[in-house]
């Protein structure tokens, strides 16, 4: 996958401002804030910075955390998983492999019928293309 590398005001110019603040500096919106956490429809989620194709809807599940959640991106090179000790916590990061965006952080507390993981991610981050009907 060929890497997608913009300047910061190109990064500004293509985001609004809660997308960069979350995308490029590592923000998160508040907890039940984000449009797409109750978002039940078919499709794919892709990242709202580049457009990669991040995670199938039939992947998601309500985790009750206020941030979508899906138990495994759509493959192996989708996105790219970095340990992050920030604010005093030890946890994984998750961003895109395209863009390196940040997307949100991966927990070890998904279903465990499933992958045991829960793709913790903020909504801003993410932009959904709903399923073909026909």
């Amino acid at each position: 996958m060929e890497r997608l590398n913009l300047s910061e005001a190109e990064w500004r110019e293509r985001l609004t401002p809660e997308q960069f603040a979350v995308l490029r500096q590592a923000g998160t919106e508040r907890a039940f804030a984000g449009n797409l956490n109750y978002n039940k429809a078919s499709g794919r989620y892709d990242c709202a910075g580049c457009g990669n194709p991040l995670f199938e809807s039939d992947r998601k599940f309500d985790s009750g955390s206020g941030w979508p959640s899906f138990t495994a991106p759509v493959g192996p090179d989708a996105v790219t998983e970095h340990r992050d000790i920030s604010h005093g916590m030890v946890r994984v990061e998750v961003r895109c492999a395209r863009c390196d965006g940040h997307l949100g952080h991966v927990f070890p507390d998904g279903p465990p019928e499933d992958t045991g993981l829960r793709y913790c991610m903020n909504s801003v981050a993410l932009d959904f293309k709903g399923a073909e009907k026909g």
